[in-house]
């Protein structure tokens, strides 16, 4: 089925096969440079540790090469999901502080996103989101200024990723602030691993048009209704959430409570090779914890394209080729 994905990180999905040469190129590293040995690096004890884990592959990426290569095979992943349009959350910092040059890391991008469009038919659009794991403003700043100033065409939202626990939405306003007069959508993390009150600051303080993860919105009836109404979409990853622990297991995950409340829910990965999943399986899982047919799951399908920021004409083609797989199937 063809498919949009909205929720996924650029480190985050690279391959077990890429996370191996970059670890070959960086023997200093201490992820694996055995593809096999990697699915026993990427069990998580909790959060915390899924984000010590993050940061070593992210220290993967060393130069403008390296960020090139990796995104050009992410967009190669998703082809073979059929995967026609994804919105891709990039940590720029994160490569600034290794000391790739900013120019050189969004030429890298912008080079890998038209060679997969124009190669793979796959449509790549950015989300710079600020780590919330850096302390300081510096991270923050950063990625304001390459978000605002140095704005690559690909450029479609600004968010706010890492930890929740201790690092309040409420802090990160100025810098949503600029982005949204830039022009850019507010997509923050919220929610994930805290409860409902995060979700309720990401919406009010960084005033958020979609919310990353927002697990915990189930435990809050009035919120819940306040999605619902303002048809303010959550980015839900279910693999990712019982891998973090953010779910004690799927039966348990709410995702069922947020559709019967109308709330707009796409289906996405997060971190896909580390979660050892891909989207093709992420709509596996909603379909068995939602009880659905083909049609409810192309349902789904279409919630991504219309919580999107692909352009008007971009989404009514993509709707239709989805509508077009459901008939053809049906036959």
């Amino acid at each position: 089925m063809p498919k949009a994905e909205l929720h996924v990180h650029h480190v985050g999905s690279a391959s077990p096969r890429i996370v191996a040469e970059l670890a070959a190129r960086h023997p200093d590293s201490p992820v694996p440079r055995d593809p096999e040995a990697l699915a026993e690096y990427f069990t998580f004890r909790d959060f915390a540790h899924f984000i010590q884990v993050y940061l070593t592959v992210v220290d993967l990426i060393r130069d403008a090469e390296d960020v090139r290569l990796l995104t050009y095979e992410i967009a190669r992943d998703m082809a073979r999901q059929n995967i026609r349009y994804a919105e891709l959350t990039v940590t720029p910092y994160s490569s600034l502080r290794r000391g790739i040059p900013d120019v050189a890391f969004l030429e890298a991008i912008e080079d890998a996103r038209l060679a997969a469009e124009r190669e793979l038919g796959v449509v790549l659009r950015w989300c710079f989101d600020i780590p919330g794991e850096v302390d300081g403003p510096v991270a923050a700043e950063e990625t304001a200024r390459l978000a605002c100033d140095l704005a690559p065409e690909g450029l479609v939202s600004f968010g706010l990723g890492g930890p929740e626990i201790g690092v309040g939405r409420p802090r990160f306003k100025p810098y949503f602030d600029r982005a949204i007069a830039a022009g850019l959508h507010s997509v923050p993390h919220a929610g994930e691993t805290t409860g409902p009150e995060t979700i309720w600051d990401a919406l009010t303080a960084l005033r958020a048009e979609r919310i990353g993860h927002g697990t915990s919105a189930a435990r809050d009836p009035r919120l819940l209704e306040h999605l619902a109404e303002r048809r303010i979409p959550l980015e839900v990853c279910p693999t990712s959430n019982l891998a973090t622990r953010a779910v004690p297991s799927l039966p348990e995950h709410p995702l069922a409570e947020m559709v019967r409340a109308g709330v707009l829910v796409t289906i996405n990965t997060d971190d896909p090779p580390m979660f050892g999943t891909d989207l093709n399986t992420e709509y596996g899982v909603a379909a068995g914890l939602l009880d659905l047919d083909a049609a409810g799951v192309a349902d789904l399908a279409r919630n991504a394209v219309a919580a999107s920021f692909l352009d008007a004409p971009g989404k009514a083609r993509l709707t239709g080729e989805i509508d077009t797989y459901l008939a053809g199937w049906r036959g």
